[in-house]
């Protein structure tokens, strides 16, 4: 009991291959007009997707080089860990296309660490993109308690 496929929960944070970039071309566009993040495990660039695409998301792209490691389990590894931490936090990142970068220091050290590091490049580059309030778009101030004419 409670091993049939119906009792299984849906994952809210799925990621399906539109959630990817995928063709030559798309990287291409974020290295050439995207904004760099560096951190000390990984390089992030950013491009922010245009102002008027009303269904876009967060989508990820990842290098990691034989430069990082030679061996292909050790970069299957670091790509889990880029993969994973942000389909945690897609739902939350400003729509645009994001490529991670490994350096040769991401072999070094563990998933946590990893992760760690993950977090804190998304969570700079999602307070850099953030959209900032244009000047003179604020609310106007709440009006003044006004006299009536009885009170004088």
């Amino acid at each position: 009991p409670g091993a049939g496929r119906g009792d299984r929960k849906v994952s809210t944070h799925r990621f399906p291959r539109r959630a990817h970039l995928r063709a030559s071309a798309e990287f291409q566009a974020v290295f050439g007009g995207g904004t760099r993040f560096s951190g000390p495990l990984f390089r992030l660039q950013v491009l922010p997707a245009a102002p008027g695409q009303t269904d876009a998301r967060a989508r990820l792209g990842m290098t990691v080089s034989k430069r990082v490691d030679k061996r292909a389990v050790a970069r299957n590894r670091i790509r889990r860990q880029v993969r994973e931490a942000f389909r945690l936090q897609r739902a939350q990142l400003p729509p645009g296309d994001y490529v991670f970068q490994a350096k040769p220091e991401a072999r070094q050290v563990d998933n946590a660490g990893l992760r760690a590091a993950l977090l804190k490049l998304l969570d700079k580059a999602a307070t850099s993109l953030k959209p900032s309030v244009a000047p003179g778009t604020m609310p106007p101030a709440a009006p003044a308690a006004e006299k009536s004419p009885l009170d004088s």
